[in-house]
């Protein structure tokens, strides 16, 4: 922020759509972003499969809104969460929301939030459908947040990626900046591909950085030497 603070995130997770698991890894990931200044959440916590949720609210000072499930089919927590959003929108004291939930039914919310100068930062499984995780500023999948050492149920939940399905999105966003001599920055590169792929996460294809994934590729020529660290398609050499 240009005064210094960090922006001033609402966080609204939708419980019936998002395991307790990635609780940790979520607010790690949000303090990257901002100040989780709202922490709410929406679910029916009378149901013995909100357990999860209700034992991670604590640790995490997430505020709950019971939500009754009184007809079957009827999502009151959705509603409820719909809401609240446009209530702390409209309040002016914001500068950014983070929607937990795969649900597309937030897509127009997240459209609304960015109409609004805010930014939408999406949080939901890699089943989320693209409406949802292209509305937002950034989409993150919650596998990539699930702990490093897991049970191996919850590991195989989070599948990774071959690193060569990245390799169209990564040609695209070369094309608008590379020199005449092909270098792009890394940084830059990076800036590139979260403005045209909101959901694109190096940790989706098993690295933990770009550069380590430019490296896996294997057909990239990483200058480290460079400043800022640089890189390009490797050369075919002239016979």
């Amino acid at each position: 922020m240009a005064n210094g603070r960090s922006p001033r995130l609402a966080v609204l997770i939708d419980a019936d759509n998002t395991s307790a698991k990635v609780a940790e890894g979520l607010f790690l990931e949000i303090a990257k972003l901002g100040e989780a200044s709202v922490r709410r959440i929406y679910g029916d916590f009378a149901d013995p499969r909100m357990r999860g949720w209700s034992e991670a609210m604590p640790r995490h000072a997430i505020v709950p809104h019971q939500n009754f499930a009184y007809t079957q089919g009827k999502n009151y927590a959705d509603i409820a969460l719909v809401i609240d959003a446009m209530d702390l929108l409209h309040s002016g004291r914001f500068d950014g929301f983070c929607l937990v939930s795969s649900d597309s039914d937030f897509t127009r919310l997240a459209a609304r939030e960015r109409e609004q100068g805010l930014d939408a930062y999406g949080f939901g499984q890699r089943k989320t459908p693209d409406a949802f995780r292209q509305a937002c500023k950034r989409f993150f999948f919650t596998e990539n947040l699930l702990p490093q050492v897991a049970e191996p149920a919850a590991a195989a939940e989070a599948p990774k990626d071959n690193p060569a399905e990245a390799l169209p999105i990564i040609r695209s966003a070369m094309t608008e900046f590379e020199d005449d001599d092909g270098w792009i920055a890394l940084g830059q590169l990076g800036n590139q591909l979260q403005k045209i792929a909101p959901d694109f996460d190096t940790r989706t294809y098993g690295s933990g950085k770009l550069s380590s994934l430019i490296e896996k590729l294997g057909i990239f020529e990483l200058d480290r030497a460079a400043q800022p660290i640089r890189l390009r398609f490797k050369q075919r050499r002239s016979r």
